[in-house]
């Protein structure tokens, strides 16, 4: 009886969109081929699973001790799968370094290698789900405040090396999947106070990144991401937006845009049109900074629903990786999953249903009342009868009807670990 109701809703919303020449149906083609990465942090705090794991360091934090986080590898795989089931379209995880299957084993980061991701290979193929990579330069006795961009040339090598062995390991998650794995480069380095050796640093980092992208690894991507600043090193941080915005565009790397790491009055939106004319494709790490990188779970809120729509007016679509990063301790972590993944798809919905080429050719003609008009008229408009009609192609639940299932899980499984 739902799905019923949802048909006819649909088919009302169809022929509303189609008076402004919008056709729905192309546009649930296109978000069958919108791929989110879901980061597996989320599901345990960005624990990993090192034998000589410490604390969270390097300017991350996750807040909260909501109950029943997942503890090892089966319970992460577990948990992941339960938040897949119930978000529709095919999706892709990425890993961070420390999520390795180490098997009780000590393996230091300047030692690991593929073997210790065949499981996750294994299983991403059962899984009919692709693998995103990342280097961990934080939560290390060698992190310090400087890793690649640190003076001691022991402790950079150590992180050259680990970021190397990195790049290897995504490659041969690329061969294995026969689709690039996207490896994300991010390390914390900065200064908390005072400092004077801003340029030293920046060149340390550069040749640093100069040896680690030497040898080609076909068959992964290479991302680069900035920040403002980090928890702890407030005063100077030496992977600037700047460095690997101009870094990135010389040497042809892709460049991350994380949402949380920008002032809080800088718009990530913004940064789409404007790198783009300048490096070949883009990451996305889409969370939602309450004050500043705080990594609250994505909603949809104005300035995520504004990243979608920028990327969809440049024509985009095609350029533009789709990653999440957030990692809320403080309430059920899949029920974070599924909220923030599907609150992602719903931004991307209302973009790909814009009739942005009339309110191009409107403003292109100087008459911003009516483009103004227009896109106010956009937002009252049936957006959501469409995300539940893919919802159902999908065989994933609709509406709110996903979070009976997230409570179900929680009762049977998480609840008792």
């Amino acid at each position: 009886m739902k799905e019923e109701r949802i048909h006819k809703a649909y088919e009302i919303a169809r022929e509303r969109y189609a008076e402004l020449n919008v056709d729905t149906e192309e546009v649930l083609k296109q978000l069958q081929d919108f791929h989110l990465s879901m980061h597996c942090w989320q599901a345990d705090d960005v624990a990993g699973f090192e034998v000589q794991a410490g604390a969270l360091s390097g300017g991350i934090q996750s807040t909260g001790n909501y109950p029943g986080k997942a503890r090892n590898i089966d319970e992460l795989r577990n948990d992941i799968l339960k938040a897949k089931s119930l978000i529709p379209g095919t999706h892709r995880l990425n890993l961070h370094e420390i999520y390795g299957d180490f098997q009780g084993k000590v393996v230091d980061r300047d030692e690991v290698d593929a073997s210790y991701f065949q499981s996750w290979m294994e299983w991403g193929k059962e899984n009919n789900t692709k693998l995103d990579f990342n280097s961990s330069s934080f939560s290390h006795p060698k992190s310090g405040s400087l890793t690649l961009s640190n003076p001691d040339e022991g402790i950079r090598r150590f992180w050259i090396e680990h970021t190397r062995r990195c790049r290897e390991i995504a490659n041969a998650m690329g061969e294995a999947q026969g689709d690039p794995c996207i490896m994300n480069l991010w390390v914390h380095d900065g200064c908390k106070d005072q400092s004077v050796n801003h340029y030293r640093y920046r060149q340390l980092l550069c040749n640093s990144l100069d040896e680690i992208f030497e040898k080609p690894q076909p068959m992964m991507k290479d991302c680069i991401e900035g920040k403002v600043f980090g928890i702890g090193l407030e005063s100077f941080t030496v992977g600037s937006h700047d460095f690997y915005t101009a870094y990135a565009a010389r040497h042809n790397k892709i460049l991350t845009i994380d949402t949380g790491h920008y002032h809080p009055t800088e718009s990530p939106a913004d940064k789409v049109s404007a790198v783009l004319q300048f490096v070949p494709e883009l990451m996305l790490h889409v969370s939602r900074p309450v004050r500043w990188d705080s990594d609250h779970v994505t909603i949809m809120d104005d300035p995520t629903q504004e990243l979608f729509s920028e990327i969809v007016r440049a024509g985009a679509l095609n350029r533009v990786h789709y990653g999440l990063d957030y990692f809320d301790g403080s309430i059920n972590r899949i029920g974070a999953y599924v909220t923030g993944s599907r609150a992602a798809q719903k931004c991307m919905t209302r973009a790909l249903l814009e009739p942005t080429a009339a309110i191009s050719q409107l403003e292109l003609e100087g008459k911003g009342f009516q483009v103004l008009a227009l896109l106010e008229e956009c937002k009252a408009m049936p957006w959501n009868a469409v995300y539940d009609e893919f919802c159902v192609r999908n065989g994933v639940p609709a509406g709110q009807d996903f979070i009976a299932e997230v409570e179900q899980y929680e009762h049977d499984i998480t609840s008792k670990r």
